[in-house]
């Protein structure tokens, strides 16, 4: 999927609340791909005890700790201040795009004040982020799937001998499939995409689709994160669209080469 986002300059805003500590640098790994970070701030209450395991984290990280104290239990004083924040920045005017990392629904609203004033907004949170919070980013990504593919990716450069300790399922070398990163249980040719993703996709690319039937791959992409913004082939253990695609019989791939000789990819559903 082509990154259409890569030169914006990025305000990166975490819940501690809400944000597990053990995937900070996968996170902030994410966010790279997303732009350049230029704000990076995280908002707890720093005097509280638990805290205090997140200060190697944010040195590595250069992420700069913005106290707010917990005025009354069972209240979470941290959103009014990372809102508020976020606002002084969007009317600073020095960020084309907002990363809100948390799984909390009360930054719904935030999200869509940002995109009403013109900026990007990448939500990142756990499987258990309220659909509304999902929907009002421009695409959204689930911490549990960076994760998984990050630590796939770090096995698969381990030597051999590491690998073999490194805790996987039992099946012969040649039968793994490289690109599917979170199934345990299936290899590919076993793998069954959710009949409503596999509708998006049909939906999609009858939506781009020239002529000739076939849809430029890299809009859509664009398309599929645009209709449903936690839309991500990581979620389905695979590391690109185009190879989720080719797992799927009902779709035909072409390679063409374009005018400054690079290749393009198009796809066109064998059942229209």
């Amino acid at each position: 999927m082509a990154n259409e986002f890569a030169d914006l300059r990025l305000a990166i805003l975490i819940d501690a609340d809400n944000a597990p500590r053990t995937a900070l640098k996968d996170i902030m790994s994410e966010v790279t791909v997303y732009g350049t970070p230029t704000i990076k701030r995280i908002y707890g209450d720093w005097t509280a005890p638990n805290m205090g395991s997140w200060k190697t984290l944010l040195l590595e990280h250069a992420i700069a700790p913005v106290q707010q104290y917990s005025y009354t239990t069972g209240k979470n004083a941290t959103d009014s201040a990372m809102i508020i924040d976020a606002m002084d920045i969007l009317y600073a005017g020095n960020c084309e795009g907002f990363v809100l990392v948390s799984s909390d629904s009360d930054f719904t609203r935030l999200a869509t004040r940002l995109r009403e004033a013109g900026k990007k907004v990448f939500g990142l949170g756990e499987r258990k982020t309220p659909q509304p919070f999902i929907a009002a980013c421009d695409k959204f990504s689930y911490i549990e799937v960076i994760r998984a593919a990050s630590e796939a990716a770090r096995t698969k450069e381990l030597p051999k001998q590491e690998q073999k300790k490194q805790p996987r399922r039992k099946i012969a070398e040649e039968e793994q499939e490289p690109d599917l990163l979170l199934s345990n249980e299936s290899s590919q040719s076993e793998f069954r995409l959710p009949s409503q993703v596999t509708d998006l996709i049909v939906e999609s690319v009858e939506n781009l689709a020239s002529e000739d039937g076939f849809a430029n791959m890299a809009p859509l992409g664009n398309l599929l994160v645009k209709k449903q913004p936690d839309f991500d082939p990581r979620n389905f253990g695979f590391s690109k669209l185009s190879k989720l695609i080719r797992s799927l019989d009902r779709f035909e791939i072409d390679e063409r080469l374009d005018s400054k000789s690079s290749v393009q990819l198009y796809v066109r559903d064998t059942q229209k």
